[in-house]
């Protein structure tokens, strides 16, 4: 019994030594008392390294979960689709073609479709990835997950998948394709199937040949993007294809582009991107990057991309974005020329000709502006009646130009005439003439569109594609001849230079007119053509309304 009691006591003391040493010792100041904030901050460093801990335990076990990876040979996989036929590379996922099904290269019935990406733009492997500044597509591993074909009906999507090992990082690439827009999306798994953390900057590739534009002044190629609601552009060949182009920011999209065609990469987040643009020969390349990105070990992270390979159409532009329906470039007009776009395809939609659009559309904006042009005629007819009068004034104050000049103002006020107003509405048209001018100048639609196939009484092809020059060179030859006709029925300059000048206009356009796309030529001839009729029509109402004016005193 007593040595239970020992024990019992035993116990008691050691638990009162254990418990209560640590009090005593801090009352007699033995031992400091443990600060409370770092008691607190240690406390939450414990923590982040515990939940650290079993982030990388579960990332590991979701490494440890991703099913084997084993590559296959590449091989072509094709995608057939309403709009265009595509064929894609499983090994890393580049386009080696793709055929615009509604576009055809020439005027013959039997020409090819446009290829956007024929054999010298395969070589550069558009819409592969480029990881770490390498061509995933060669210096990785592939296959493809699924079959090797795509065929889809309206209103369809389909998606190819492609995993890949490249630098020791895990890709699997899914590529939606739809059968009703040009527009294909990805979404990019990236995962680190390393040991070590590491960064990792992804970039997705476009490129088209210059071959898709015709080379000319209205059709050239060039490597284009939006950076903050702003597009850009470089055609220069000894800048792209030495220095090349870059440019980092908020960036929309970017590729290479024709006036008809466009090959862009649109980065899902456009914060931070990088867009870089090259020609390789013949062909113009772009690069769009994302910021770069570390991934831990077993750690995954996803991308997303969008890529438009097709024409320029406004209104399928728009569907995909405003910033991409920006590549079509209206100039400072742009309002103005969308709302005529819009009318020109209005006409079309009643006589299915554009070139008869384009006579349509010239009626209308002529009748909009009839009473303005008309005030414009009534102002130069009466300066053409007051020439003599103004010649003998010049000719008798030829030594004293304030006098001169208060005479001739003493003239205009006596008749009636503002030298201004003849100017003026034509300087309120010219927004029209050019909104109108960028609108027929970019409009697709016009692409190979006939007005007149042949000339009338043979078989020479003639106004067959409005988009490209009067190969007979009869409508600006034509259209020089009116507007020396409209010269001729205006009052002629006092100043003898400037009459030399006004001589030389209509030939100057003639030649200047000879290589505009046929489309613009048309309108100009039929507004020309509009323009002496309405002018014929003012100087014979003006001849029975009144008599010519007879000289004033003072010109005498």
């Amino acid at each position: 019994m007593q040595d239970n009691k020992n024990l019992i006591l035993a116990i008691v003391l050691c638990l009162i030594i254990l418990f209560g040493w640590g009090h005593v010792a801090e009352y007699m100041g033995w031992v400091s008392k443990p600060d409370p904030a770092q008691v607190a901050e240690k406390q939450e460093a414990a923590r982040k390294d515990a939940e650290q801990a079993e982030a990388r335990k579960a990332e590991a076990e979701r490494a440890a979960t991703l099913p084997a990876f084993t590559p296959a040979p590449g091989r072509d996989v094709s995608v057939d689709s309403p709009l265009y036929k595509a064929v894609i590379y499983s090994g890393g996922g580049p386009l080696r073609s793709y055929e615009l099904k509604k576009y055809q290269a020439g005027l013959a019935p039997d020409s090819p479709l446009v290829n956007l990406v024929d054999e010298r733009t395969a070589a550069v492997a558009p819409l592969g990835l480029v990881i770490n500044g390498q061509p995933s597509w060669s210096t990785g591993q592939w296959a493809l997950e699924g079959a090797d074909a795509l065929t889809l009906s309206d209103g369809q999507q389909g998606v190819v998948r492609l995993a890949g090992m490249v630098d020791n990082v895990r890709v699997i690439r899914e590529l939606t394709f739809s059968a009703d827009t040009y527009l294909i999306k990805e979404k990019i798994r990236l995962i680190n199937a390393g040991e070590q953390a590491r960064s990792v900057r992804v970039g997705a590739t476009a490129a088209l040949d210059s071959s898709i534009a015709t080379g000319s002044q209205y059709d050239s190629m060039r490597i284009a993007w939006d950076e903050n609601g702003s597009v850009d552009e470089e055609s220069s060949g000894k800048t792209l294809g030495t220095t090349g182009v870059q440019a980092t920011g908020k960036i929309w999209w970017g590729g290479p582009m024709s006036t008809y065609f466009l090959a862009a990469v649109l980065p899902g987040d456009p914060d931070s991107v990088t867009v870089k643009g090259v020609t390789q020969n013949t062909v113009f390349r772009a690069a769009v990057e994302e910021p770069e990105l570390l991934l831990n070990p077993g750690e995954e992270r996803e991308l997303a991309y969008s890529y438009w390979f097709g024409p320029k159409v406004r209104s399928e532009l728009e569907a995909v974005s405003d910033q991409l329906a920006r590549s079509i470039q209206l100039g400072f007009f742009s309002v103005i020329a969308k709302g005529l776009l819009w009318l020109l395809e209005f006409f079309h939609g009643f006589v299915h000709n554009w070139g008869v659009a384009i006579i349509f559309l010239t009626l209308f904006i002529k009748a909009v502006f009839w009473p303005l042009t008309a005030k414009s005629y009534a102002s130069m007819e009466k300066m053409k009646q007051l020439q003599p009068m103004m010649l003998a004034i010049r000719e008798k104050y030829k030594g004293n130009r304030e006098e001169m000049n208060k005479e001739v103002m003493a003239l205009y006020k006596t008749y009636g005439v503002n030298p201004a107003s003849g100017c003026v509405p034509i300087l309120i048209q010219l927004p029209v003439f050019f909104g109108l001018y960028q609108a027929l100048l970019t409009s697709i639609a016009l692409r190979h569109a006939s007005f007149i196939t042949y000339l009338p009484g043979t078989d020479i092809i003639w106004l067959a594609d409005l988009s490209a020059k009067d190969p007979l060179y009869i409508t600006p030859i034509i259209m020089g001849i009116t507007m020396f006709l409209q010269q001729r029925m205006s009052p002629p300059p006092a100043d003898p230079m400037q009459q030399k000048i006004m001589l030389f206009l209509p030939l100057i356009f003639t030649v200047l007119f000879l290589n505009f796309p046929s489309g613009l030529v048309l309108y100009w001839l039929v507004n020309n053509i509009l323009s002496i009729f309405q002018q014929w029509l003012m100087m014979r109402k003006l001849k029975r309304g009144g008599k010519t004016p007879q000289a004033t005193p003072a010109a005498k």
